[in-house]
């Protein structure tokens, strides 16, 4: 569509209100990872020894992950019948209530054991909304999009992650000043607070967008699918299936830098706070600034080949990388993560446009819903858990982390290949029920 037509003003506005929303959701998400490798095992479990408080810390950042295919499934029906834009305003709306409460949350020496099972409770309210987050915002701006600019506007969509990684990052650097003291009596709790003043304006955003055009032509053509998560497994499962197994990477890979290795540089390898704070600011800097480059390319190359060639990439700097992080030095550690960053975040710029690609119209809400967020659950959100298992029980070495990293990186690419294989049949499925 040409530039000026208002179809393509809609396709930019729903572009920027699903990248400014997601951005939004994302940095509610981070900040509680970020929390959780800082403050949370002390603040929350301090009856644990340090390794056991930041384990029991990590197992209430999955709880999120754990409540994320409900809400993907929940949102995906109600997305899938009604319509994208009043889901994407309802998820919005519970992930700021969720993660502004936290802010004002007692911690244990207040209240006792009521407090980490309060965490856990709005740690699986923001779960929720992220599982019906996603999914709707990767479909507001792809089905806005023509064909050519749909792999575009789901980069987009990815955009928020970094977005919401840097937003994160700069309020922790901004309260992780402070003496330790006042950090961990109330600086940890504004990058909480400030969640509300971004949900205010991810809101005006996102009411000014229309609903779906593909999924408003799909609606006039014929009814919605009475139960979208039925039709979906029965004629499509095998989607479902490879959609999980190719968004592992895409997943996990934000939690083992900003959550994971946060964590480990800090305590284990003795990096100060700030400058892996610091570190983590430059990369997700640089990922926001990659990501449209991968996009550039893909529409040379194409998109399978280059998350493929991306992936591939991405095992070879794996061993790396590790060491580099190992050497405890900042400038070190950043070249490793860069390194993870210009490779891995290639294939996630188009991991969204690929996805929504895959399932056909009348299930697609839920199909990359369930698919993504089943992934989080069992892959990604465990990530940390299993990392800092796996660093515990060696010992300190860091080598079956590095292993397990490999192993989803091998994951990821063999079901990417095989769901691109499969998708351009499968995806003209019929769908009705």
């Amino acid at each position: 569509m040409p530039d000026g037509t208002p179809g393509s003003r809609q396709s930019r506005r729903a572009t920027i209100a699903s990248f400014i929303g997601t951005a939004v959701e994302w940095y509610d998400f981070y900040i509680y990872g970020t929390a959780s490798a800082l403050v949370f095992g002390t603040l929350f479990f301090p009856e644990s020894d340090s390794g056991a408080g930041t384990l029991a810390a990590f197992a209430t950042f999955w709880v999120g992950f754990l409540a994320r295919p409900l809400g993907g499934i929940v949102f995906g029906h109600v997305g899938d019948r009604i319509g994208r834009k009043n889901v994407l305003v309802i998820t919005l709306i519970l992930m700021g209530t969720a993660t502004t409460l936290i802010g004002f949350l007692p911690t244990y020496a207040s209240i006792g054991y009521a407090a980490p099972v309060l965490l856990v409770l709005l740690r699986a309210l923001q779960g929720l909304a992220v599982g019906g987050e996603w999914g709707g915002a990767v479909l507001m701006a792809t089905e806005n999009a023509d064909d050519k600019r749909r792999g575009t506007a789901g980069m987009w969509v990815q955009q928020g992650s970094p977005a919401g990684s840097i937003l994160a990052t700069l309020v922790f650097l901004m309260v992780g000043g402070l003496p330790d003291d006042a950090f961990m009596e109330w600086g940890w709790r504004v990058p909480f607070l400030l969640s509300a003043i971004l949900v205010v304006i991810g809101l005006v955003i996102r009411l000014t967008v229309h609903e779906s055009a593909e999924f408003s032509a799909a609606r006039d053509a014929e009814p919605a699918v009475k139960l979208p998560i039925v039709t979906l497994f029965r004629t499509a499962w095998p989607l479902v299936a490879l959609g999980i197994g190719a968004s592992a990477m895409g997943i996990s890979a934000a939690y083992f830098t900003n959550t994971f290795v946060l964590s480990w540089a800090t305590t284990d390898l003795g990096v100060p706070r700030q400058t892996m704070l610091n570190i983590l600011l430059v990369i997700a800097i640089l990922q926001f600034v990659w990501q449209p480059a991968a996009a550039h390319v893909a529409r040379r190359i194409g998109m399978v080949p280059l998350m493929a060639g991306a992936l591939a990439a991405n095992i070879l700097v794996a061993v790396p990388m590790f060491l580099l992080i190992t050497t405890r030095d900042s400038v070190l550690i950043g070249i490793a993560l860069a390194l993870s960053i210009v490779t891995g975040a290639s294939y996630y710029a188009m991991l969204a446009g690929f996805l929504a690609q895959a399932f056909p119209v009348r299930v697609r809400y839920t199909g990359i819903s369930v698919a993504y967020q089943l992934c989080s659950t069992i892959i990604g959100g465990s990530t940390p858990l299993v990392a800092q298992w796996l660093l515990t029980s060696s010992g300190g070495s860091h080598w079956p982390v590095v292993g397990y990293y490999i192993v989803l990186l091998v994951l990821t690419l063999s079901c990417v290949l095989a769901l691109a294989r499969r998708a351009g049949h499968d995806a003209a499925v019929p769908t009705s029920s």
